[in-house]
């Protein structure tokens, strides 16, 4: 019988832990019932769902956390499916040992991955805002680049977080480290949203049943985990199966499932610091669908 359910796309970034996240979603031969709604997933650039998100392209979309409070009028963050954790997160490296003050010199050039980044705003809440010269580089060409010697440093999302020291780069800082000694709190890198309007068009329980579709799906998926390892294999880039499932532990935990007091508490934290070093707006008008 044709599935005549809605269908919802979900933007994700092409990386282990969205895609183990989000396996169930990936085709009925999974198994799993994602109830009144049908997902289509949608993998993508991080930096490409944040601009996709300026103009509300997505039903349902994986933002930059940093990038959240730019577009709540559009979207409300869910409790489920946020890159979060305590200690890990992006990393600063270069091809010789470094201070990070260093890198504020005149003639020092840091590689980064989108200015829309949650990466970009630790490294600019760390070092100061506007105080390092920044160039925008596809994340899967920062070490590539850094290597050749076209960039002082760079700052890896990604895979590159685990594969950097096989290139012969040095760490400069761990922004997770850095981030957690800052405040105690676990860095959200990534987060999940969706469009207000979906209430209007379907009814005022679209939103709460949506956050409880994909809750109900990542919960699946870590019941499932063999499964969805494999899955997520397939957007490893390279990375050997055990380093790919080092990667989904380091994003896939309780946060993840549900964000709490604490994972909510980290999320406005890192949008006040934002707002307070001037490379974003008041996060007052974030909104959790719970």
């Amino acid at each position: 019988m044709p599935d005549d359910r809605p269908v919802l796309r979900i933007g994700h970034s092409p990386d282990p832990d969205d895609a183990f996240m989000w396996w169930p979603l990936s085709g009925p031969e999974t198994g799993f019932d994602s109830g009144r709604f049908r997902y289509e997933p949608v993998p993508d650039d991080i930096e490409v769902l944040n601009r996709r998100a300026e103009t509300g392209e997505l039903e349902v979309t994986a933002l930059s956390c940093a990038h959240a409070a730019r577009v709540s009028d559009t979207y409300a963050l869910t409790s489920c499916g946020a890159s979060i954790g305590q200690g890990v997160g992006p990393k600063i490296v270069a091809r010789r040992p470094l201070g990070p003050d260093q890198l504020k010199s005149a003639d020092a050039v840091l590689a980064v991955p989108g200015t829309r980044t949650s990466a970009f705003a630790a490294t600019s809440i760390m070092l100061g805002p506007g105080s390092f010269r920044h160039t925008e580089v596809p994340f899967d060409q920062i070490i590539k680049g850094v290597v050749a010697g076209d960039f002082t440093a760079g700052l890896v999302i990604h895979e590159g977080q685990l594969t950097f020291a096989d290139a012969g780069l040095h760490l400069v800082a761990d922004l997770g480290m850095w981030w957690s000694s800052h405040c105690g709190l676990p860095l959200p890198l990534g987060v999940n949203a969706v469009r207000h309007d979906l209430a209007e068009r379907y009814d005022a329980k679209a939103l709460a049943d949506i956050n409880s579709d994909l809750k109900r799906c990542l919960g699946f998926a870590l019941e499932h985990r063999r499964e969805a390892l494999a899955y997520a294999l397939g957007f490893a880039r390279g990375l050997a199966p055990g380093l790919a499932e080092q990667f989904v532990d380091m994003y896939v935990n309780r946060w993840t499932l549900d964000l709490g007091s604490v994972g909510q508490a980290a999320v406005r934290t890192f949008l006040e610091e934002i707002h307070r070093v001037g490379l974003g707006p008041d996060p007052g008008g974030v909104r959790f669908v719970t």
